[in-house]
């Protein structure tokens, strides 16, 4: 996935006021550290309305996939909340996620707002970023947790 085409997904997610999270490389592209990946990690209230709206910001941008309504509100409150979304025709996805275990939950990320290309983009903080990565076991979420130290002269 590119930044552009996150870029258009973001600014739909704005005009239906999705109360969303970026992280993730994308969250890292958004702060000014770009990377190549192909999915795109969200994190979202999983309130009833929340959902709705990022339903309608989706099938906005993906031609009105019925599939989207496969995304509810039950599911990201529940035990495995965490939905990979497929568009039609795409060669990316988007992770939609509410909570991560018990270390990360939609309510108690840090996030600012930032400006890119004139999209108005929720991301997370480059400090949350690193908490997020720094600890996995996957070898590549620790070069970017290191990547986020060095370029925001963050102390572990």
């Amino acid at each position: 996935m590119t930044f552009e085409q996150a870029k258009i997904v973001l600014a739909a997610l704005m005009r239906e006021e999705v109360e969303y999270v970026l992280i993730g490389s994308m969250g890292m592209a958004a702060q000014g550290l770009v990377r190549g990946t192909r999915d795109m990690d969200l994190f979202v209230s999983p309130s009833p309305e929340n959902v709705e709206r990022l339903r309608a910001s989706l099938k906005s941008v993906f031609g009105g996939d019925a599939s989207v309504d496969e995304i509810t509100a039950a599911d990201l409150a529940g035990d495995y909340p965490a939905i990979q979304y497929a568009p039609p025709g795409a060669e990316y996805s988007l992770d939609i996620i509410s909570r991560l275990g018990d270390a990360f939950r939609y309510e108690d990320l840090q996030w600012e707002e930032v400006i890119v290309d004139g999209v108005r983009i929720r991301v997370a903080t480059p400090a949350m970023l690193y908490r997020m990565k720094k600890d996995t076991v996957r070898p590549q979420d620790r070069i970017d947790a290191e990547w986020i130290r060095r370029a925001f002269g963050l102390e572990d």
